[in-house]
C-alpha cells in the first residue's frame, strides 16, 4: 500500500476553476507534510510524554517510600494512578479530537498536564500524590492519543508502519534520558526536583506544539455527533474482531513492558543492590535495544517482510524472555546475579520494537474513518491493563522478582493467543466499513 499524500487528494464538487473543499482542505495537510522532521520531532515528544512522566520518577520510588512513610506497594499506585489516568483520558479525548479536530483538545491538555505535573511536586502524602498523578495522566493522555491520531491523518499502510518505527527514535529515547535525568536530579534535590524538571518539560513542550504543529484534521473530516455517536463508533470498533485482536496484542504486550517498569527498580536496587545511577544506566541500555529494532523494524523490515511476521516474532520473543526469567527468579538455574537478569530484560525490551509500532500501525489501517476514537482504544487497553499490572508485580513484597515473571508471562502468553485466535494473519481480511 502506498503512501497517501493528503494533496492528492481528488477534487469533488466546487465550480469550475475553483479549488475544491477536499482540496482546500488537503492544503494545511500538505503543509504538514512538508515539515516532515519537524512534525516527526514534535509527534514524538508527545508519544515519549508517558515514559517521560513514568521512568524520570522511577529511580526515586524507593525514596518516595522512605520520604511519606508508605509501603511499596502504595508509592507504585503513583504509577498505576497516572497509567488509569492516561488510559481513561483517551477515552474522552480520542473521539473529542474526531469532533472538534486535533489542536484545541491537545492543547488543552498539555497546559493541564503541567499544572497538575506542579501540584504533583508539593504533595504532603502518598494519598495526595496517587490523586494529582491521576490527573497528570488523564491530561497526559490528550499528547499519546491525538499523537497516533495525527500519523493516521497523514500516512497510511507501509509508510504508516515506517513512521511509527522512526517515532521510536525519539519516544524511545525517553526511557533511556528521563531515569538518567531523574538519577541526577536525585543528586541535586528530593523526590520534588523530578517533579518540577517534568513541569518545565511539559511546559515547553506546551509551546512547541501551539507554535509548530498546525490542524491535521480538516472539517469535511470530522465526526459530527455527540456522545452516543462517539460511543457507537467505538462499539463498532471493537465489534471488528481483527482490530479488537490488534488492540488486546498490543495492550498485553505493553502489560509485558509496565511490569518490568514498575518492578524494575525494586528488582534491580533492593534485590541486586544496585545504585540509582547504576539502575538507571542498565534501564537505558535496554531503552537503547528497543530504539535499535524499532529501526531495524523501520528501515529494514517494513516492505520486505509483512508487519505480521515481524509481530509474531517481536510476541515469540517476548515470552521466551519471560520463560527464562521466572526460571531465573524461582531459583531453576541456582542462584544467579544482575548479568543474566539483566540480559534476559534487555532481550524482552529489544523485542518490543518489533510489537508496539507494528500493532499500531496494523490497528489504525483498518479505521481511517475515526483516528481518534481508534487511538483511544488502542491507548486505553493498553494503559488499563498496564495498570492492572503494576500493582501485581509488588503484590509478594520487595525482596523477589517472581511476581514480576510471572505476570510477564502471563501477558505474553495472552498476547500470543489474542493474536493467533483473533488477528488470524494466515487469513485474507475484509476491510471494515466505516
Amino acid at each position: 500500500m502506498s503512501e497517501r499524500g493528503p494533496s492528492a487528494a481528488p477534487a469533488q464538487g466546487g465550480t469550475p476553476g475553483s479549488p475544491s473543499p477536499s482540496a482546500a482542505a488537503a492544503v494545511p495537510l500538505a503543509a504538514a507534510r512538508r515539515t516532515g522532521l519537524l512534525v516527526t520531532f514534535v509527534l514524538g515528544g508527545l508519544t515519549a510524554l508517558p515514559p517521560l512522566s513514568m521512568d524520570m520518577y522511577l529511580p526515586a520510588l524507593p525514596e518516595v517510600t522512605d520520604a511519606l512513610h508508605s509501603p511499596a506497594a502504595t508509592v507504585q499506585l503513583t504509577l498505576t494512578a497516572c497509567l488509569a489516568g492516561m488510559a481513561l483520558g483517551q477515552l474522552v479525548i480520542g473521539p473529542m479530537s474526531d469532533k472538534w479536530g486535533r489542536r484545541r483538545p491537545l492543547l488543552a491538555g498539555m497546559v493541564l498536564y503541567v499544572l497538575a505535573t506542579a501540584v504533583c511536586a508539593l504533595a504532603p502524602t502518598a494519598e495526595l500524590l496517587i490523586g494529582f498523578r491521576l490527573v497528570q495522566g488523564l491530561a497526559g493522555a490528550a499528547g499519546v492519543v491525538i499523537a497516533r491520531a495525527v500519523v493516521r491523518d497523514l500516512y497510511d499502510g507501509v509508510e504508516m508502519a515506517r513512521f511509527f518505527s522512526t517515532l521510536m527514535l525519539i519516544s524511545g529515547a525517553a526511557p533511556i534520558v528521563a531515569p538518567l535525568i531523574g538519577g541526577q536530579v536525585l543528586r541535586l534535590a528530593d523526590w520534588r526536583g523530578v517533579f518540577v524538571v517534568l513541569a518545565v518539560v511539559g511546559l515547553a513542550l506546551t509551546v512547541v506544539v501551539w507554535r509548530s504543529l498546525g490542524e491535521t484534521l480538516p472539517p469535511e473530516r470530522r465526526q459530527t455527533g455527540g456522545v452516543g455517536s462517539a460511543l457507537r463508533t467505538m462499539r463498532g470498533l471493537l465489534g471488528d474482531r481483527v482490530f479488537a485482536g490488534y488492540t488486546l496484542t498490543g495492550g498485553f504486550a505493553f502489560a509485558v513492558l509496565f511490569s518490568y517498569i514498575s518492578a524494575s527498580p525494586f528488582v534491580v536496587q533492593e534485590i541486586y543492590g544496585a545504585s540509582p545511577q547504576a539502575f538507571s544506566l542498565l534501564f537505558g541500555l535496554n531503552s537503547v535495544g528497543l530504539i535499535v529494532v524499532g529501526q531495524i523494524n523501520g528501515k529494514l523490515l517494513v516492505g520486505r517482510v509483512s508487519l505480521d511476521k515481524a509481530l509474531g516474532a517481536g510476541i515469540a520473543t517476548i515470552t521466551v524472555a519471560s520463560v527464562a526469567l521466572l526460571l531465573m527468579s524461582t531459583g531453576a538455574f541456582g542462584e544467579v546475579g544482575l548479568v543474566p537478569v539483566a540480559a534476559a530484560l534487555f532481550v524482552l525490551m529489544s523485542a518490543m520494537g518489533l510489537v508496539l509500532p507494528n500493532t499500531n500501525a496494523q490497528a489504525l489501517m483498518r479505521t481511517p474513518h475515526a483516528a481518534g476514537s481508534a487511538s483511544a482504544l488502542l491507548g486505553t487497553s493498553s494503559f488499563l491493563v498496564g495498570a492492572v499490572a503494576s500493582p501485581l508485580v509488588g503484590i509478594a513484597g520487595e525482596h523477589t522478582a517472581v511476581p514480576m515473571a510471572l505476570v510477564q508471562l502471563s501477558c505474553s502468553l495472552l498476547a500470543v493467543g489474542c493474536f493467533l485466535g483473533m488477528c488470524r494473519p494466515w487469513r485474507p481480511r475484509e476491510p471494515l466499513a466505516a
